[in-house]
């Protein structure tokens, strides 16, 4: 009998505990086996879930964009060769979406491994749930391109898709250049396109709006620098 893959999401900001339901915190706490972007972010959040394992007697593996994929198998070996339940946290939000989880997820298929994904806070569905746009067609677009020329193109490639099938646009960017893609969005975009910015989102300090272009060219937008934002967009 193998072990379990569990997919379990993180907070989105360092306070935030809240969206986390007993039931998952319960599951969370008999893991000792975990496959995460960063050892040093896990170990923080297990702490304040006041995790009754100690630190010192579980076990990380480490993924992300410095991981050798030849040991993607490895990971997984406390679950095929120990009977061992796994859990796959993300950095933030939910594991395998915009995240590099998706990998193991589609290894542990191959395996044969059972993977349970566990409910919470996932700031594109907030974003998306809290912009009052089309929520029955829409995509996610991850990161677009950062120099300012291409990221204006992307940005009216996107209105002109949205425009065509009446879908929602879903965007980030790394939260150090948000100021800078609000500017080009502000300057590239047609007057009555809607444009929602989800800030900070299950933080004390969360900010969600949705106005027209033409609005937030009148309105003063606060500084977005270091900020956990999700970008959308909806054009007639």
């Amino acid at each position: 009998m193998q072990g379990e893959l569990f997919l379990i999401p993180a907070p989105l900001g360092e306070e935030a505990i809240k969206p986390f339901s007993q039931y998952l915190i319960d599951q969370i706490h008999q893991l000792d086996v975990f496959i995460v972007e960063r050892g040093k972010t896990a170990r923080q959040f297990l702490k304040k879930i006041k995790t009754p394992i100690p630190l010192q007697n579980m076990t990380f593996f480490e993924l992300n964009k410095r991981t050798d994929p030849a040991d993607h198998l490895s990971f997984l070996q406390p679950a095929i060769k120990g009977n061992k339940n796994i859990g796959l946290l993300s950095e933030a939000g939910c594991p395998g979406v915009a995240d590099p989880g998706a990998i193991i997820v589609k290894l542990a298929h191959e395996l044969g491994i059972k993977v349970t994904p566990m409910v919470g806070p996932s700031s594109i569905l907030l974003a998306l749930m809290s912009s009052g746009m089309n929520g029955q067609q829409f995509a996610f677009h991850g990161y677009l391109p950062i120099k300012s020329n291409e990221r204006k193109k992307a940005l009216k490639n996107l209105e002109r898709e949205s425009a065509l099938k009446n879908q929602t646009q879903i965007f980030i960017e790394t939260p150090y250049r948000n100021d800078g893609l609000v500017d080009d969005t502000l300057l590239t975009l047609q007057p009555n396109t809607l444009f929602g910015i989800a800030v900070d989102l299950t933080l004390d300090s969360e900010w969600t709006h949705t106005k027209t272009i033409k609005s937030w060219r009148k309105t003063a937008i606060p500084k977005l620098h270091k900020r956990p934002t999700v970008f959308l967009l909806l054009a007639e």
